[in-house]
């Protein structure tokens, strides 16, 4: 079953007031108008937030519909899903308010993408309503932000070209943070700091997370060993020192689901891991072994609770972000070096416009939203999606065209 098109919205976006709720907003109204290629809404608890939006967007926001709905009012949740084809949840940490609009979702038959990277919250979500959102038709996508569409999409890419160039796909897959500035955002390291905590106090959480197939269908595991980097180490592809990458924890489990999800698409014994570029020489070293026991004591910090207070006090708290100037003014190169079962080598690269955390995510949030609303088929079945697994190439144009990123081969051999 899929829902009916004759809805008001095309798609609402739930906590358009929140920081990266408003630049969602901007970019949709600035990218796509009001009531021309869309109708679309914005939704929220509080209405003078919502109309203090609206006001701060200028004249062309006028007309732009408000819908009120609190977190944890199912029957307001539900109220607002029948109205739409597509809602866009901008509302974390997920883990403690977003499942009631999942549950919402699925009972209606709504499409659904969001921005979190809360592994432990995908899985619940995915036990508790896949069955559901099949019957349904809501097609459930998470991880719509810099995690995991970059990575996602990146290994669709390349595997895309391996298939054209070689014939076959890439059996290993390893992705490199080559250069990043921008800031996380307050709602990630809240999010990041609640599976801390969540891991401190479940030792079954904290295996769970250990296992890089933690949120594949149950029968899909690779017999082959998967990389995960630890601490500092030297990459020789690219003769540069590596440090773990924070993201590579959710969008590595996120990559094997959209393989599963394929059927095995990029093969049975896929292998992938992330991690970030340090520079080389005795620089690169110290830099490296600098971020891996930095994350080690953030991480550490945060499930403990005499210390977490002391951590909120030096991040980023949910709401906060940086300025409009800021966000234009980052960045984000990633490449990708994948190999097929015979040696033949390929090498890509993603990049991105703008500050990862908020500017860009913003965009690849919003080009989600639209890609299932008007380019996934009626009869493509509901349940929990990737975003490479669902939206595959029609997202990568949108994201080309509309949200400042490349997809390139640099070299293959």
């Amino acid at each position: 079953m899929t829902k009916s098109a004759e809805t008001t919205y095309d798609l609402v976006v739930f906590g358009a007031t929140s920081f990266v709720g408003q630049i969602l907003t901007r970019y949709l109204l600035e990218t796509y108008g009001l009531g021309k290629t869309v109708n679309w809404a914005i939704a929220g608890r509080s209405e003078s937030k919502l109309n203090t939006l609206k006001s701060d967007l200028g004249s062309k926001a006028r007309d732009l519909p408000v819908i009120l709905a609190d977190a944890a009012d199912e029957q307001a949740l539900q109220a607002m899903c029948a109205q739409t084809r597509v809602i866009i949840s901008t509302v974390g940490p997920y883990a403690l308010y977003g499942e009631a609009l999942v549950q919402a979702c699925v009972r209606t038959g709504t499409d659904y993408c969001d921005l979190t990277g809360e592994v432990q919250w995908i899985r619940k979500m995915v036990d508790r309503y896949e069955d559901e959102a099949k019957a349904s038709g809501a097609r459930i996508v998470h991880c719509c932000g810099f995690d995991s569409i970059p990575s996602d999409m990146g290994v669709w890419f390349l595997q895309q070209q391996a298939e054209q160039t070689f014939g076959e796909p890439c059996q290993n897959v390893r992705m490199r943070v080559k250069a990043l500035k921008g800031e996380f955002s307050g709602g990630t390291v809240a999010s990041m700091m609640n599976i801390a905590k969540e891991a401190g106090a479940d030792p079954k959480l904290r295996k769970e997370l250990a296992n890089p197939f933690s949120i594949s269908p149950a029968g899909h595991r690779s017999e082959a060993r998967q990389p995960s980097l630890k601490g500092a180490e030297y990459d020789k592809t690219f003769n540069v020192w590596l440090a773990p990458f924070v993201m590579g924890a959710i969008n590595t489990r996120i990559i094997h689901r959209s393989n599963a999800l394929q059927n095995a698409r990029y093969g049975k014994e896929f292998t992938y891991d992330e991690a970030m570029m340090t520079g080389r020489g005795m620089k690169g070293r110290l830099a490296a072994y600098g971020i891996t026991s930095g994350l080690a004591a953030f991480f550490t910090a945060s499930a403990i609770k005499p210390s977490r207070w002391l951590v909120e006090k030096f991040v980023p708290q949910p709401g906060e972000g940086p300025s409009p100037e800021a966000q234009k003014a980052g960045y984000y190169d990633l490449r990708f070096v994948g190999r097929t079962e015979d040696g033949k080598t390929i090498i890509t690269k993603v990049t991105g416009d703008q500050d990862p955390g908020y500017g860009s995510t913003g965009k690849m949030l919003g080009e989600a939203g639209m890609c299932l609303a008007f380019d996934i088929p009626a009869e493509k079945e509901g349940g929990f999606w990737t975003p490479s697994s669902l939206l595959n190439g029609s997202l990568m144009d949108r994201l080309t065209r509309n949200a400042g990123l490349t997809f390139e081969v640099l070299e293959t051999r």
